[in-house]
């Protein structure tokens, strides 16, 4: 039972320090064993503990770099918050138009001008492994009284920042 509380909260954890961001860097593994990063919209705040969904062309390079190597890595970043997450995980190419009809958002338009009939439209499912956050004081004077202490004592600056490993799956 305690396992599960502790599971439960570190879900909750990651879910309030990705809420609000709306843009994450996806990296996938290049053909050549290289790390190719690219900001990608994620599609929900309701981070479930298990899936993020990103939409995507099925015939974007990031899906062939998928189809080869299904680890990925995404970390979201809110500097201004003092709050930074990085993602592990297993990505998929989803079809499902149930599931595309879940996450679409008209801005999605942009990229798809015809919507959900776009024909090459798909979703990225990143089933999430391992997360590792930082999430620090965001007042910005707390922060410098830190970083000022730091250089007057000559003690290492720690930033204050809460930082821990999640494993979600085992």
């Amino acid at each position: 039972m305690a396992q599960n509380q502790k599971q439960h909260e570190d879900v909750q954890k990651l879910r309030d320090l990705i809420k609000g961001i709306k843009i994450a860097m996806l990296t996938t593994v290049d053909e050549d064993g290289s790390l190719r990063s690219r900001p990608m919209g994620t599609q929900t705040e309701d981070f479930d503990g298990h899936y993020l969904w990103f939409f995507t062309s099925a015939t974007s390079p990031k899906v062939q770099e998928v189809q080869r190597e299904r680890q990925v890595n995404v970390s979201y970043a809110d500097a201004g918050g003092n709050r930074f997450v990085s993602v592990s995980g297993r990505a998929l190419l989803v079809r499902d138009r149930k599931t595309m009809e879940k996450y679409w958002d008209v801005v999605l338009k942009a990229w798809f001008p015809d919507g959900l009939e776009t024909p090459d439209i798909a979703l990225l499912q990143v089933s999430v492994d391992k997360a590792e956050y930082w999430d620090g004081p965001s007042n910005r004077l707390v922060v410098l009284a830190g970083f000022l202490k730091a250089i007057a004592t000559g003690e290492r600056y720690e930033g204050g920042a809460e930082n821990e490993k999640i494993e979600l799956k085992k």
